[in-house]
């Protein structure tokens, strides 16, 4: 059963969240494990579990005069859980220093074109249960998934129709659909940025700064529809010639996403949505690196054979190319 709002932990400290329960004190105490031990199986003696309490307790004391409530809570409960960790697996210095040294590689890799504490948060989970904790699944609307780290704003301008691969090597795709409000309403001018990975699993940022492709924006017409030229998603690694590729490495993971085709939608009055659409059939739905999958993304890339009638007329004499249908539900504000 949930807590009523601004209930107060175990601890006595409020939560000021329904259903949040932990003290980061009762985490490290025997009791919590079997046969009273602790994380690394030897008893806890009660002396050593007041040492430990007792820090806790003065930390948190150290926020208690936090202006802004919001950060106050924020701070509180990162020191309850994080304390909790290290008791309950028994951190050993060592290990705390590979951290410390793990986190700083990871700021010494990052630029403005590459973020691998995005890459860290993606891997751990923590951008997509971020994610569903702000975007309830409602009414039928489009559901959220992770943004990555190639985003970048300022996209050029597609008309409808248009090339959005601009010369990136990849099989042709057509997507097209309609943006449409929850009561199924046409939702014109909405903003569509959309982004992908060529057929060598690489975006235009990683050749380069002048390069642009595979990139850009269109907006939908009075009737809420949109279609352009992109490429048939394919499977690629997230970087992983860094600290979290390490890690990857290490876990016995693997650095792989399930092809995909990134969206982002926008239009005055409705909620914004970054999302995806992956490839039906993909043997890496189950597998995703960044756990981004969700049901309702995954459609159908229908494979279509040279000469073909495209939808916009063209005829495609030597190449087969696949086209899919996404529409976008966006919740009002």
């Amino acid at each position: 059963m949930s807590a009523p709002q601004n209930a107060a932990d175990p601890a006595g400290h409020p939560t000021g969240r329904p259903g949040v329960h932990f003290d980061g004190r009762s985490a490290a105490r025997p009791e919590s494990h079997p046969e009273g031990r602790s994380g690394g199986g030897a008893v806890l003696p009660e002396q050593q579990r007041q040492v430990e309490d007792e820090l806790i307790d003065t930390v948190l004391a150290s926020f208690e005069d936090t202006p802004d409530p919001r950060l106050k809570e924020l701070m509180q409960s990162l020191v309850r859980h994080l304390h909790g960790f290290i008791r309950d697996v028994r951190l050993t210095e060592e290990e705390w220093q590979q951290a410390v040294e793990f986190l700083t590689a990871a700021g010494h890799i990052t630029t403005d074109r590459r973020q691998e504490f995005v890459l860290l948060s993606d891997v751990l989970g923590a951008s997509m249960q971020t994610i569903n904790v702000n975007h309830e699944a409602a009414g039928g609307a489009t559901e959220a998934t992770v943004v990555g780290p190639f985003f970048v704003d300022g996209a050029p301008e597609i008309p409808i129709g248009g090339d959005l691969a601009r010369g990136a090597p990849g099989e042709p795709c057509w997507v097209e659909g309609t943006v449409t409000d929850t009561d199924g309403k046409p939702v014109a001018r909405a903003r569509l940025d959309i982004w992908e990975a060529d057929e060598g699993g690489l975006y235009d940022v990683q050749y380069g700064p002048d390069r642009t492709a595979g990139r850009g924006h269109l907006l939908t017409d009075d009737r809420g529809r949109y279609a352009f030229w992109g490429l048939t998603p394919t499977p690629y690694p997230i970087p992983h010639d860094g600290p979290v590729g390490q890690l990857l490495d290490k876990t016995g993971r693997s650095p792989l996403r399930a092809s995909h085709l990134h969206f982002r939608a926008t239009a005055p009055g409705h909620r914004a949505v970054t999302t995806h659409i992956f490839v039906q059939g993909d043997r890496l739905l189950t597998q995703d690196a960044v756990f981004g999958v969700k049901d309702s993304l995954v459609k159908r890339f229908e494979r279509q054979a040279p000469g073909t009638p495209a939808p916009d007329g063209r005829t495609l004499t030597d190449l087969s190319w696949t086209r899919v249908r996404f529409d976008i539900v966006l919740r009002r504000a």
